[in-house]
């Protein structure tokens, strides 16, 4: 409490100090006889007296010093106590003075008693309550302070005395009090009888009810306060507490003025603040004018409204002024050098108030010929961004040659999403010069022997020109580049002769226009076949050339053992959902076909490291040469090298290292992934070269992958396959999949991250050792602690997350978001949903929706592998099928579908409305509170549901949507439309 308030409290106790006392018997109020009971009739005598003030009282005297033993009293009438606990009585009196009284004897006193006796109701006689101290309680002996004996003409100067004595706690109606004279000469001039109460009061901003004293002079009671209209209790409930004497003490806690309220008449009363005022908060504040461009619209208001054309932030206080748009950048200057640019503006004349001015920088190309400017493409690169930049200037690079452009330099502020019109822009218009082509993005091996390599390679994104030839360098992986071979073309595809058998070169090509050359690409990796390799696959091509004249006889004795063969996987694989738990991987022969190799779990040996040397090749450390370091894994280091072992031509390889301080259980775990590849063997599957175990450090030697891991490849090419590459990625992963299902092995950790890609797109399943993660504590974010152990959640199927239950069906459900991730390039499986939220949208029946441009006959085969019943899910036999089919039809991945069916809507944003409630987009945008771009929409041809559902961020950009806010809110509502539109075709069907 600050001074100034117990200031004001000590005053405002004063002023009720008088009212802290409520009488309930007064003697000299009497305006006729007292009447009280006497005992015995010759003790005490009614009289009438005159109190300090010369007032006429009524009063009760006793003066028999003379007579022995004696015991007067006198009995009030009955007093109703009022609901109070602890009564209060006030004494005058005088006493003469024992040794002023002549011939007095030794039994005179200068003391009485006091009593008080309890009773429901007025029911005393002459004879009870009994004149004795039991029924009567005693409250004190009262003694004078002092005492009269001086004469003066006759009379007595008498000294009036006063006493205050209390009682309690007292639970009846009502009580008596009586006085008891054993032997005094005195006079009971008057009596108060009260009790006291601590009165109403308004203190802390509370409204504190009259409360009675407690039935102890050390009681303290609790009130609680009520807070004034429009103020409102600041932490804890507000107390008082009224003490024995009728006071207030002990605030605790306290009221404030609410928001839109003020604090008047000494903090009693909350006040609105007026017209043109505002308050934002609670508490003791006073109402604050409102700032710069706001106004009120009433009293009592809690912030100010901007006024039209002004804004505020959500993040902007009440108290500061409302701002605008900014005006336009000023000065914009370009430089042009070739196809990349240089801009450079002073800012606005105005920046609406604000100091959060960005730029936004919008490119139009004017060289389409279609008589138009449309919106560049993302091969335009802006540095440092082309969106919310802070500096004055930009450089922009990757434009075409010889072509119009013409850029709008926006300024926005922290305001600017909230004005109903376009932001205000500088514009320039350029023209690019002639430039080099881009790089080549990517080389493919079309075919190779022993002495040649075909390739092909695919245009430059920004060829800013014809292309005139094409200028190949290549040189063998061991030499320096400087030596390198250069040969032309004409076309994107060359065949290099003349090279050595089983060696490894290295790929350049770059494109020349009548402006030179461009970049050469970045390095690929091919290698030439041995002559065994290449006499290996004349053999093996030889009975077909043989054979060609028997096509028909062996088309139907082929039929015939599909026929037989599809029986016979049709019966194992109705065993796959069988086998479930890590021990469970170790299985018999009787289960497989007949001279089907068995995967044999290497956990179940009683030692571990001879299932190492069964399965694993050793290799000698001499053998092996590290080169440089690529990653790091679970265990230690990923390296890339070479291995040459005797009698054998060196090979590029991929090293896993264990690292210093394992301890035996780190390697045992390390070792187990060898000796499950070790078991394999499979052109989709990553081929175990053999391990380093006799030496430090402790190895495992792959064949090397090119491309390295297939979702960071996919990001990397984003757009740079077809379809048909795609599926032939997916048929691949399938292949390798469905031969580990045959060996009765289930991998539990699919994914695009596991996958590895070599130089030729060949997709090769990898990393065979999830089970550390179901065992171990992990700290990578990929794999969720469920039911005690790590799994990929984003990847698993619900079954085995929830039971733990990995068959080659939840292997099928990994499948199906490997496939949505080759198909989206690498996308993350559900965004940035946590993994919980997954997990719940699952259990809802989600599932992903198509990703951009997928056809739908291989989204509908994702939501196959998706399904929730386990055994309805295909097997890979038949994903393998499925691929090859589409892969030999081409024409049945044409058919798009913009958002299955399958997505529901309570995962999308429900706050949109549902655009069946409007007639036109118009009504559309207006409800969605973008109403400001129907004219963008109409010029664009965006006019009906239909046209506006198909619409792309690109298309959203080209309607002139440049706040980021808005592109999310439209896009988000045209995600909505998609699936409300699929729902009622749903339905319809």
């Amino acid at each position: 409490m600050t001074v100034g308030r117990l200031l004001l409290f000590m005053v405002d106790a004063a002023k009720v100090a008088a009212a802290c006392e409520q009488v309930l018997m007064d003697s000299t109020t009497a305006t006729a006889e007292l009447g009280w009971t006497i005992n015995p009739p010759q003790g005490w005598e009614e009289v009438s007296g005159y109190d300090e003030n010369m007032n006429t009282i009524r009063t009760y005297q006793v003066c028999n010093v003379f007579d022995a033993s004696q015991n007067n009293w006198v009995r009030t009438k009955y007093i109703r106590r009022r609901g109070a606990q602890r009564i209060h009585v006030q004494m005058k009196f005088s006493v003469r003075d024992c040794s002023s009284i002549p011939n007095v004897p030794g039994s005179c006193k200068e003391t009485f008693n006091l009593y008080y006796y309890e009773s429901d109701s007025d029911t005393a006689s002459g004879s009870s309550p009994a004149w004795m101290e039991n029924p009567w309680v005693k409250v004190d002996t009262i003694a004078a302070d002092e005492s009269f004996s001086q004469v003066d003409l006759g009379g007595r100067i008498m000294k009036i005395n006063s006493e205050v004595r209390s009682f309690g706690p007292v639970s009846r109606n009502g009580f008596y009090l009586a006085f008891q004279d054993y032997g005094a000469c005195m006079s009971l001039i008057a009596v108060r009888v009260f009790y006291r109460k601590c009165p109403r009061v308004i203190q802390n901003g509370a409204v504190f009810a009259e409360t009675l004293s407690g039935a102890e002079s050390t009681s303290l009671v609790a009130a609680r306060g009520v807070c004034v209209p429009n103020g409102e209790e600041v932490d804890v409930p507000i107390k008082l507490y009224c003490n024995g004497d009728g006071e207030w003490m002990v605030p605790i806690g306290r009221c404030m003025c609410r928001a839109g309220f003020q604090p008047v008449e000494n903090a009693t009363a909350c006040r609105a603040c007026p017209s043109g005022f505002f308050k934002a908060a609670q508490g003791d504040d006073r109402c604050q004018q409102c700032p710069l461009n706001s106004r009120t619209s009433s009293e009592g208001a809690t912030s100010c409204v901007c006024r039209s054309g002004y804004y505020r932030t959500d993040a902007d206080p009440q108290q500061m002024p409302c701002t605008t748009v900014p005006s336009a950048p000023r000065s914009v200057i370009s430089m042009v050098n070739e196809t990349s640019l240089r801009l450079e503006w002073s800012p606005p004349q105005e920046g609406g108030g604000r100091e959060d001015v960005v730029y936004n920088i919008i490119c139009k190309s004017c060289g389409s010929g279609r008589g138009g400017c449309t919106r560049c493409g993302d091969n335009v690169q802006f540095v440092p961004r082309q969106l919310g930049l802070t500096d004055t200037r930009v450089h922009v690079s990757e434009l075409l040659a010889h072509t119009q452009y013409t850029f709008e330099i926006q300024a926005v502020n922290g305001v600017s999403d909230q004005s109903p019109y376009s932001p205000q822009y500088a514009s320039v218009n350029i023209t690019t010069n002639q430039a080099a082509p881009s790089a080549v993005s990517i080389i493919h091996q079309v075919s190779r022997s022993p002495t040649s390599i075909t390739l092909s390679w695919s245009q430059p994104d920004q060829p800013n020109g014809v292309i005139l030839e094409y200028e190949l360098q290549y040189y063998e992986k061991n030499q320096a580049e400087w030596n390198a071979s250069v040969t032309t073309s004409q076309t994107n595809t060359a065949v290099i002769r003349g090279l050595r058998p089983g060696s490894i070169y290295v790929f350049q090509v770059r494109a020349r226009t009548v402006a030179g050359f461009g970049r050469f690409s970045g390095k690929m990796y091919f290698q030439t076949m041995t002559e065994e390799e290449y006499n290996s696959s004349i053999q093996e091509k030889l009975p077909l050339i043989i054979g060609s004249a028997a096509a028909g006889l062996v088309f139907v004795l082929a039929v015939t053992v599909l026929i037989i063969v599809c029986r016979s996987r049709r019966s194992s694989d109705r065993t796959d959902s069988e086998y479930t738990d890590k021990l469970q991987q170790h299985y018999t022969s009787g289960r497989t076909s007949p001279g089907m190799k068995i995967y044999i779990d290497p956990f179940t040996y009683e030692d571990p490291n001879e299932a190492v040397r069964e399965f694993a090749k050793e290799i000698d450390i001499s053998c092996v040469k590290i080169e440089q370091v690529i990653g790091a894994g679970e265990f230690g280091e990923v390296c890339s090298g070479n291995l040459r072992q005797p009698g054998k031509r060196e090979i590029l390889v991929a090293i896993k290292t264990l690292k210093v301080g394992y301890t035996e259980r780190q390697r045992r775990d390390f070792l187990s992934e060898a000796s499950i590849m070790g078991q394999f063997d499979h052109p989709n599957i990553i081929h175990l070269e053999g391990v380093v175990t006799k030496s430090s450090p402790v190895m495992i030697i792959t064949e090397f992958m090119e491309n390295g891991s297939l979702d960071s490849f996919l990001r990397q090419n984003d757009g740079q396959f077809t379809v048909i590459q795609l599926v032939g990625m997916l048929r691949g992963i399938a292949a390798g999949v469905k031969y580990l299902c045959d060996m009765n092995y289930v991998h539990r950790d699919l994914a695009a991250r596991n996958i590895l890609v070599n130089s030729n797109l060949v997709c090769k399943v990898s990393d065979f050792g999830l089970s550390r993660f179901l065992e171990d504590d992990t700290s990578d974010p990929t794999y969720t602690s469920a039911l005690g152990g790590k799994i990929p959640i984003r990847w698993t199927a619900p079954e085995a997350i929830q039971y733990r239950k990995f068959t080659s069906s939840s292997d099928c459900w990994s499948y199906g978001i490997v496939m949505w991730e080759v198909m989206s390039y690498g996308e993350r499986p559900y965004w940035d949903m946590s993994n919980q939220d997954v997990i719940n949208a699952i259990e809802q029946d989600y599932r992903l929706p198509p990703p951009m441009d997928c056809p739908s006959a291989l989204h509908q085969l994702m939501l196959d592998c998706w399904q929730k019943e386990r055994n309805s899910r295909p097997k890979f036999s038949q994903i393998v099928s499925t691929l090859d089919k589409m892969i030999r039809n081409p024409g049945s991945l044409k058919a798009m579908t913009p958002l299955s069916s399958s997505v529901h809507l309570p995962l999308l944003d429900r706050s949109t409305p549902d655009f069946s409630s409007f007639s036109t987009v118009d009504e559309w945008l207006e409800a969605i509170k973008m109403g400001q771009y129907k004219e963008n929409f109409s010029s664009e041809g965006f006019a009906s549901f239909d046209m506006v559902s198909q619409m792309t961020m690109e298309d959203i950009l080209r309607v002139g949507v440049t706040l980021a806010g808005h592109q999310k809110k439209i896009l988000n509502s045209i995600q909505l439309m998609r699936a409300q539109m699929n729902q009622i075709t749903s339905v319809e069907v």
